[in-house]
């Protein structure tokens, strides 16, 4: 049994596979053909925090695959009635897999440790695999082959940054993550980073303009991310020089992409001229979390690989 709760979890050719299927999944998906992998299998969404991004195109993405998802909020008892043990070996008797949003990345490797199903991570204050599998799917549609290419973030040093940063690591591209001082990728997480990838290729730089040079895609997130409200003012004053505008893309390539990990707070790290630019991959961004996420739960749970593009369906395993 396998889980998914960071891009640790997974190899290089993993994350190939997957994007393999997702992207024959999404083409019969706009050819009108929902293809049902999963018939009758049942997805948990345990979420602590909201969601309009991760929860919707998780319960699509197991609908289409034939299976269901039934959501659990505070309502559930989840953490006060009784022990993330205890709810984890109960509610793994009912389900297929568990998709956790939590807002300690603790929690979810407590519940996974648990729990008799898969458990992936829907986002922790630690990482956002999904997220950045959605996104190098995406990046991966619009430019071809990701070895060699550079993807510049420009933010906070988060959890998308680093998810971000170990994806990119795997599939062979640069990363430059260009921070105000006091916020960039942590010490103790890049150590990480290039023991477990030797050779990958991550730069940390608080110079925005070099930074996003030779970039094939400029990525940016919110200053403050949920948990952080009471930092907002501060953060506002920190990153005032780092907001992805006009001026900084000039510093781009001309055909470089602009990624955002959604929701945005427009005229804060994006202004809308950049945001709905022709360059902007935002909305297929946010289109490719469900796409992406069906390959991720395909492959989980055991769909026969060898089918992919065949359109025959094999065993569950």
């Amino acid at each position: 049994m396998r889980h998914f709760l960071s891009m640790y979890d997974v190899t290089a050719d993993e994350i190939r596979r997957i994007f393999a299927i997702a992207e024959d999944l999404k083409a019969k998906f706009e050819a009108g053909i929902r293809q049902p992998l999963l018939p009758g299998r049942t997805m948990a969404l345990l979420f602590e925090k909201p969601s309009l991004r991760t929860r919707v195109s998780f319960e699509a993405a197991m609908t289409h695959l034939g299976g269901g998802g039934i959501f659990l909020s505070s309502d559930s008892g989840f953490g006060k009635r009784e022990t993330v043990a205890d709810f984890a070996r109960v509610l793994g008797q009912y389900v297929d897999v568990i998709v956790m949003r939590a807002f300690q990345h603790a929690t979810v490797v407590e519940l996974a440790r648990h729990a008799t199903c898969p458990v992936i991570n829907g986002l922790t204050d630690c990482a956002h695999p999904c997220q950045a599998l959605g996104d190098l799917f995406t990046l991966r549609e619009m430019v071809g082959g990701l070895g060699g290419q550079t993807l510049a973030f420009v933010g906070d040093g988060n959890n998308v940054a680093r998810s971000l940063a170990v994806g990119c690591a795997k599939l062979g591209l640069r990363m430059v993550a260009v921070s105000p001082p006091g916020y960039e990728l942590d010490n103790a997480f890049l150590a990480r980073l290039r023991q477990d990838v030797p050779g990958c290729q991550i730069e940390v730089t608080t110079d925005a303009a070099a930074g996003v040079a030779g970039a094939v895609a400029v990525y940016t997130d919110v200053w403050a991310s949920m948990g952080q409200e009471s930092q907002r003012q501060q953060r506002q004053r920190d990153f005032a020089a780092y907001q992805v505008n006009a001026a900084l893309m000039s510093h781009a390539p001309d055909d470089a992409l602009v990624m955002h990990c959604l929701p945005a707070r427009r005229g804060e790290e994006i202004t809308d001229e950049v945001m709905d630019s022709p360059q902007s991959v935002v909305l297929q961004q946010a289109a490719n979390r469900m796409h992406a996420q069906k390959g991720l739960l395909a492959w989980l749970l055991g769909s026969c690989l060898a089918s992919v593009g065949t359109g025959m369906v094999g065993p569950l395993g």
